[in-house]
């Protein structure tokens, strides 16, 4: 059993916070270490996170070619009011136990406390680290967010107040919902295509939503992978995968039938966004 961890910075927790829209979860039922109550200590301490400043250029400038293509693909925005608008209103909430439930159309099959609790707390646990992988990024470059700048609403309008205090670049949400599809895609490799594109999609919401530009999506993506790579050399993330592994093959076996939005949410998906840049 691996020692207790430092916690991490109030920093961090305050970034997690932000990215979960709530400090409070049921409590589970396979125990996971947490920061504070409802907030699960990642598997990394801080000295071991990916340097998210040096890993990442600058943001890009205002004026140059890489914010042009930015800007094109802001336009994404304009889906407003669309069911894809809708489906990056779902995507923004990283709340347990709504969170759990991003990938269950791509693997085919539910993934909550009840029915999966390691995988479960795997989610938990790592979203802790691929939300706060980049905070020192964040922080370092402070990006104004699309909405502060083309002047119109997010798909979270309660939210805005907090996400013009936190920077753009990198994208958190990205960041956490491509480590849950790296990790997920190696769980069920079988279902591998449908994870990873889910976890593409799930950051193309936050162009959607207009809380992000589009680098900040990439990087976040970058980050998300650094994460995850790192998290393969800590003995207890790979003990829990191995848990997580067994246990999703047998509830996939137990019960393959996908949620019943499946069919309203691959629809949404599927709706282009409005430019051929991205």
């Amino acid at each position: 059993m691996t020692p207790m961890r430092t916690p991490l910075p109030l920093l961090f927790a305050a970034s997690l916070c932000l990215l979960a829209s709530a400090c409070a979860t049921p409590a589970a039922r396979h125990a996971v270490p947490e920061i504070r109550p409802g907030v699960a200590r990642g598997y990394l301490e801080t000295g071991q996170l990916p340097d998210s400043i040096a890993l990442l250029p600058p943001p890009p400038a205002p004026g140059s070619a890489a914010f042009a293509l930015d800007e094109q693909v802001n336009l994404a925005r304009n889906l407003r009011g669309t069911p894809r608008w809708q489906q990056a209103i779902a995507d923004a909430n990283l709340q347990f136990p709504e969170a759990a439930s991003i990938f269950a159309c791509a693997i085919g099959t539910r993934i909550d406390e009840a029915a999966t609790p390691r995988l479960y707390g795997l989610l938990r646990r790592t979203r802790t680290d691929a939300a706060v992988v980049s905070d020192a990024a964040k922080h370092r470059y402070n990006r104004t967010r699309p909405f502060m700048v083309n002047g119109e609403s997010t798909c979270t309008p309660d939210k805005e107040a907090g996400l013009a205090e936190n920077g753009s670049y990198p994208s958190g949400h990205t960041s956490i919902g491509w480590a849950w599809a790296l990790i997920l895609a190696e769980l069920a490799p079988d279902r591998s295509d449908a994870i990873l594109a889910r976890g593409r999609s799930y950051g193309e919401s936050r162009l959607v939503c207009n809380v992000h530009w589009h680098s900040d999506v990439l990087s976040g993506r970058f980050m998300g992978s650094a994460v995850v790579a790192r998290l393969h050399a800590d003995p207890q993330f790979r003990h829990d995968m191995d848990a997580a592994r067994a246990e999703l093959a047998t509830a996939r076996a137990r019960n393959g039938v996908p949620p019943a939005d499946c069919d309203a949410s691959a629809a949404a998906l599927a709706q282009p966004l409005p430019t051929t840049a991205y």
